[in-house]
């Protein structure tokens, strides 16, 4: 009997022994899946900061590697021609090793404010003004860049494209705006 007994808990402890897990192990991976699979971002580009219009993105990252996001950048520079701007784009992602990484194609749209000049011509004197006003732009554009993806979640991107404004009111204003970045950002 006491060999039987023996044998039986031999075999219990034999089996709870090869039941237990690597808890940190896995622990690890299931917080690294989670930060590559997020499906939100939040990104400061720091080109454009350089430049004295800081832009802070949020993207919404979907599963067919595509994504859809939202810039908003502000001018701080007087003499920066560039004000305020809203652009929403939509992307399309090539790489296969990560999602939404790498290679991508970039459609955008702009709603952006900018500084403009009034020609004012006086008929009584025979000349003209130039003032300074406000206007709010609307356009399109189109970027291609590479985003790269760390096991924490860390994003970085580079960026290069441009989009033309529809609404020009003379031939002094702007008639084209940035689309260029380097950003590092999180997902998350």
């Amino acid at each position: 009997m006491k060999k039987n007994l023996l044998t039986l808990m031999l075999l219990c402890f034999t089996y709870a022994a090869f039941a237990q897990k690597d808890t940190k192990s896995n622990t690890d991976s299931t917080a690294i899946d989670k930060n590559i699979s997020g499906k939100n971002e939040i990104k400061l580009n720091l080109l454009m900061g350089i430049l004295a219009m800081p832009e802070i993105s949020y993207e919404r990252i979907f599963e067919n590697n595509t994504g859809l996001g939202l810039s908003v950048s502000l001018g701080l520079d007087e003499d920066i021609e560039y004000k305020l701007g809203f652009i929403p784009y939509y992307r399309i992602y090539f790489g296969n090793a990560k999602k939404s990484s790498g290679f991508f194609i970039e459609a955008n749209a702009a709603l952006m404010q900018t500084k403009g000049y009034n020609y004012y011509y006086d008929s009584n004197y025979g000349f003209s003004t130039l003032r300074n006003s406000v206007r709010w732009n609307v356009g399109m554009g189109a970027a291609i860049g590479g985003k790269f993806l760390t096991k924490n979640g860390f994003v970085g991107e580079i960026s290069y494209g441009v989009g033309r404004f529809f609404n020009q009111h003379n031939e002094e204003e702007i008639e084209l705006y940035p689309r260029v970045g380097i950003t590092i950002g999180k997902r998350f």
